[in-house]
């Protein structure tokens, strides 16, 4: 029996249709009842009686040619109202701002969620040539500049977890090697920053620092991301400084003060 049957507060009902928007992705942003089906283990019958009342409620919409159903407004609006409440993009966006004007390249605010990272805020840059990224969309940890500073800061256990899961090789350059992993997270550490050259996304950079809380804890990373041809090797410390300077004003706008804290 599972852990949700043996539970008389959860509605099976309820989290099934939970679980069907949650598998809605980048990757997946359409699917059909069949697809759903399948993926989540659950009736055909079910799936579509969920699907007509999440439409009902504008959580999907159905494509009348295709058949297939994509997220709706009305999570859009829910986003919108998550993001514009959490304290630390409200005090990080306009630093974003900032940086985006300071480096040239697209910057962003991370979070964990789960084992990956998830983009809350995107500040875009207005050169012709850009980097294709998207808010919301979880990108694996170990392969971003955001995620790996996020790990490097983070319980012992999660980097075991995420080694747990699968060190999926996205491109040639993608860390696989448990080991290796781990000593870049040693040096992320003490150097106080993250680079990711290719590791997910092949010709793209990006650098990535903390955000901490007024506990001293990291609870979010500042990147900048670009193509590796305007990120080159020798540009790294510089826009790294930048970087670090937008993680720390982010971190005493949120209420950190290092005089008082002794985190790491």
């Amino acid at each position: 029996m599972s852990e949700k049957s043996k539970n008389p507060q959860i509605l099976s009902s309820v989290s099934n249709a939970l679980l069907i928007l949650k598998s809605f992705s980048t990757f997946k942003p359409t699917q059909n009842v069949s697809e759903l089906s399948e993926s989540l283990g659950l009736a055909k019958s079910t799936v579509s009686r969920l699907l007509s009342t999440l439409a009902h409620q504008g959580f999907v919409m159905k494509d009348k040619k295709t058949g297939k159903y994509k997220l709706g407004l009305s999570v859009l609006t829910l986003g919108g109202i998550v993001t514009n409440h959490m304290e630390i993009h409200k005090e990080a966006a306009p630093l974003l701002s900032k940086l985006v004007k300071d480096t040239g390249e697209t910057a962003h605010l991370a979070i964990m969620d789960g084992l990956d990272t998830i983009y809350i805020h995107k500040e875009e840059c207005s050169h012709p040539v850009r980097i294709l990224t998207h808010l919301g969309r979880k990108n694996p940890s170990y392969c971003t500049s955001s995620g790996k500073l996020l790990l490097a800061f983070n319980d012992n256990n999660l980097v075991d977890e995420v080694i747990k899961k699968g060190l999926h090789p996205y491109t040639g350059k993608s860390i696989t090697d448990p080991e290796k992993l781990r000593n870049e997270l040693e040096v992320i550490r003490n150097r106080g920053y993250a680079i990711s050259s290719e590791e997910l996304t092949e010709g793209t950079r990006s650098v990535a620092a903390p955000v901490r809380d007024y506990t001293g804890k990291v609870v979010a990373a500042i990147n900048v991301v670009g193509p590796i041809q305007r990120m080159m090797d020798y540009k790294i410390p510089d826009i790294a400084k930048k970087v670090i300077n937008s993680g720390k004003e982010a971190s005493e706008r949120m209420g950190y003060d290092k005089r008082f804290n002794v985190t790491n």
